[in-house]
């Protein structure tokens, strides 16, 4: 694999960026966090980071965009009626597999 000299300076400038959001925050922000706004934003990021990376592939996990989008209703209602993650990984699953019959 041959790399050319921009592919160096990729590599470069993306763990700069990468150095940068983590070391920063620790250098510049010495006192605790007080202001509410702030800490509920901060309090959320992981779970929003996790829902915008899992979106996209629990829609596409399937053979068809119909049975994806029927599995991540039925797992939002069943998280929402018990939270148990087992059922709702049972259920999303038995979702696509009764959709998938439907519709071939």
């Amino acid at each position: 694999m041959n790399f050319d000299q921009n592919t160096y300076i990729y590599f470069i400038v993306a763990a700069l960026t990468i150095y940068a959001i983590r070391a920063l925050p620790l250098t510049l922000i010495q006192k605790e966090i007080t202001n509410t706004f702030v800490r509920s934003f901060l309090y959320y990021v992981p779970y929003v980071t996790l829902a915008v990376m899992a979106f996209p592939a629990i829609v596409t996990a399937t053979s068809s965009l119909i049975s994806g989008v029927v599995a991540f209703v039925v797992a939002v209602v069943v998280a929402w009626i018990d939270g148990n993650l087992f059922k709702v990984a049972v259920a999303s699953c038995v979702a696509v597999y009764v959709t998938e019959l439907i519709i071939m």
